[in-house]
């Protein structure tokens, strides 16, 4: 007979069904009151497996194309139990047919967020091996339907593309736009073929999309949200299900079909999937966007980076450009302690006499750009009362390394007996334990003799599909791979627990959440356009919480007071990261970038507990005028931009709060002819005069919750 499982824990709302033939069934995981089990539709619950799990040689019935649906032995695996262990839950079934193995599902629950993290477990109970093509992290049935007689196509989906210097792009589809059809064949009752999907390859986890999504019910207001916790290559795909009445969601690592990924499991060995963070809640997708930002909190390292957010100076971007030498470095130096910086690092070149790119590897200072020794300007930067910090690629080799060629090929990517090449690079394998040894013989060196603070960790190649040398396939390879990298990590921040390491990947091609659990701070853009910097700036907190983003500020050489500022609040919200020709700024442009830094070191305590704020929704690269803000219990701090729009006039409006006062923070008020504004009710008029303009504004609202 069958039985119920329900659970109300933390805000989250799960319920599952036990049927006739000992199958469990997820029915609901959502912060929606647990529905009637009795009214759901008894195909929706036959396609709400647990678990979706397809080996080799085993059956892959129904006509479901390239969908991940329907598959053996996952329809069959035999329910033992459901455990509640403090914030857990774990469920496990097994199969003893062909083959014998255990599933376990573990359900990790969080005080007052309503995410659920999620992950399974396969273990090779008998005495043969099996091939894993296809296991799920989750797989859930019925999204934002608890009751609702409204097609499943009343949905909207958010999808967050990324790109080289275009980071942070949502957009909202309806599901017909992106070909999933309500219905197709009514008479036939059957799934379609359709599958709308988002698949990672290679160790770029954001190459193309962030690993988010949002599915939002403009009639309920429900919104179902995820995040696959990856480094590297992952799935998640939208299907209709229960005979095309339903909408499914699969999320998943990588897969056989999507990513070369195939997994050999020996008798008493065991396969973890990739972890998966899931919730359902009303308020739509901002909501979501609050949620998934206090959940990622929850998961992180702490660190006194998160919770004091000092202002880092790096000399890179519109500046040294990769050529630095005592001589430039200096008066550089001067100027970023005057404005009020607090950590100086070093980025890429330092370690080569010319051009670097494709001989980097050992990390050893050039003589020629350092006569004094490199020690002698980090010596002159902690003088200035800066801590220092030096630009590094640890995973990486340049094809014209010494050190490389001297090396055997295991320590590296191959397919096919050859090294992987990519942009003139060899890519290190971090599975063997000799490439870690070295790894962390170089931050030892850099902090020990060096006495660095912080590194800025890049990223500028890729693995592609992963490596086949000691790995069951190329996409096992990259898994264990980027598996063994963040355990190298582990032991760096262990070693170190006060060395801040930056999070870079050619800006923001990383920025998952197995990288951002550890690192405290997140490279956001290569962006070089500062106005084009801004909508990436205010779009990027949907994706990496606020305290973690770093921005860069590169005032120009030749530029005016409008720039300066632009290019200031582009970074005041979020993590501050300043570069440009400081020293070679008149005295009053200067001067713009201190006051900036000063407004910032008075309001940055709020923005580790402050949620972020759309109220103009999430603006797009060009867009002509955006806003973003940092919501505190009785305070916006919000950042207003305009960029090429032939209307003078913007308007802001908080429909929830009650707005008491307004005062511009930055630029000063008293010096500002540019910009007015007025409060009508709970709207914000703005009118900024001309184009390229950006202000910060503190506004003090009725009290809430947050």
């Amino acid at each position: 007979m069958t039985r119920l499982y329900e659970y109300q824990i933390y805000g989250v709302n799960a319920l599952f069904e036990r049927n006739d033939q000992q199958r469990i069934r997820l029915l609901h995981l959502s912060s929606a009151p647990l529905p009637n089990a009795d009214n759901m539709l008894e195909q929706r619950k036959q396609a709400s497996v647990l678990v979706e799990l397809q080996l080799t040689g085993f059956n892959s019935p129904g006509h479901k194309g390239t969908r991940l649906s329907n598959t053996l032995p996952g329809t069959e695996l035999t329910f033992q139990q459901i455990v509640q262990q403090e914030n857990q839950l774990i469920i496990t079934q097994t199969y003893e047919q062909s083959c014998s193995l255990t599933v376990t599902t573990y359900m990790q629950f969080f005080a007052s967020i309503r995410v659920v993290k999620v992950w399974n477990e396969i273990t090779n109970t008998g005495t043969e091996p099996f091939g894993i093509e296809y296991i799920s992290s989750l797989n859930i049935v019925g999204l934002n339907n608890d009751g609702s007689s409204l097609p499943y196509t009343a949905n909207h989906v958010y999808l967050p593309h990324n790109s080289w210097t275009g980071e942070n792009q949502w957009r909202k589809y309806s599901l017909p736009e992106l070909g999933l059809l309500y219905a197709l064949d009514g008479e036939k009752l059957q799934d379609s073929t359709k599958v709308i999907s988002v698949s990672n390859n290679s160790s770029w986890s954001c190459s193309q999309f962030a690993p988010i999504g949002i599915v939002e019910n403009d009639h309920t207001g429900m919104a179902t949200f995820w995040q696959l916790e990856s480094n590297g290559a992952w799935h998640w795909e939208l299907t209709d299900a229960a005979l095309g009445k339903e909408l499914a969601l699969r999320l998943s690592g990588p897969t056989e079909l999507h990513n070369q990924w195939w997994k050999n499991v020996l008798p008493g060995a065991s396969f973890t999937t990739i972890p998966v963070a899931f919730g359902a809640i009303p308020g739509g997708w901002q909501a979501a966007i609050w949620e998934l930002t206090r959940y990622r909190r929850a998961i992180r390292r702490p660190n006194e980076d998160n919770q004091q957010l000092p202002i880092i100076f790096n000399d890179y971007m519109n500046c040294l450009s990769g050529d630095p030498t005592t001589a430039k470095e200096l008066p550089l130096i001067d100027a970023a302690a005057a404005a009020g910086c607090e950590y100086f690092v070093i980025d890429c070149g330092w370690y080569s006499d010319g051009y670097w790119w494709d001989n980097v590897g050992e990390w050893q200072p050039s003589q020629q750009r350092f006569p004094g020794g490199l020690i002698e300007v980090i010596d002159y930067i902690q003088s200035k009362g800066m801590i220092a910090g030096l630009w590094l690629e640890i995973e990486v080799m340049g094809i014209n390394s010494k050190l490389a060629a001297s090396l055997p090929d295991d320590w590296f990517f191959m397919r096919h007996g050859k090294r992987i090449i990519d942009h003139s690079r060899y890519h290190l394998d971090f599975r063997n334990p000799k490439v870690r040894d070295y790894a962390t013989s170089v931050v030892q060196r850099l902090v020990q003799e060096y006495g660095i603070g912080y590194i800025k960790m890049d990223y500028n190649i890729t693995t592609g599909i992963g490596t086949d040398q000691h790995s069951d396939s190329m996409g096992d390879g990259l898994l264990e791979h980027n598996r063994a990298y963040l355990q190298w990590l582990d032991r760096m921040f262990t070693l170190y627990p006060q060395l801040v390491i930056e999070n870079c990947g050619s800006g923001g091609m990383r920025h998952d959440y197995q990288m951002l659990a550890r690192h405290s701070i997140q490279s956001i853009t290569d962006q070089t356009e500062y106005i084009r910097n801004g909508a990436i700036a205010a779009a990027c907190a949907a994706n990496v919480t606020p305290e973690q983003a770093a921005i860069w500020s590169y005032p120009l050489r030749e530029g005016d007071h409008e720039e300066v500022i632009f290019n200031m609040v582009n970074t005041m919200l979020l993590r501050i990261h300043q570069s440009g020709h400081l020293g070679e700024l008149t005295e009053d442009r200067l001067l713009l970038v201190k006051q900036a830094i000063d407004v910032y070191k008075n309001i940055r305590k709020h923005i580790p507990t402050g949620r972020p704020v759309w109220l103009t929704g999430i603006p797009l690269i060009d867009d002509e005028w955006f806003s973003f803000g940092i919501e505190t219990p009785d305070r916006l701090y919000l950042a207003v931009w305009r960029t090429e729009s032939l209307n003078d006039h913007f308007s802001v409006h908080d429909p929830a709060k009650s707005i008491q006062s307004v005062i511009q923070l930055y630029p000063n008020p008293a010096e500002d002819k540019n910009t007015s504004y007025h409060v009508h009710g709970n709207t914000i008029h703005f009118e900024f005069k001309q184009n390229k303009i950006a202000r910060l504004y503190e506004i003090s609202t009725t009290p809430h919750q947050v």
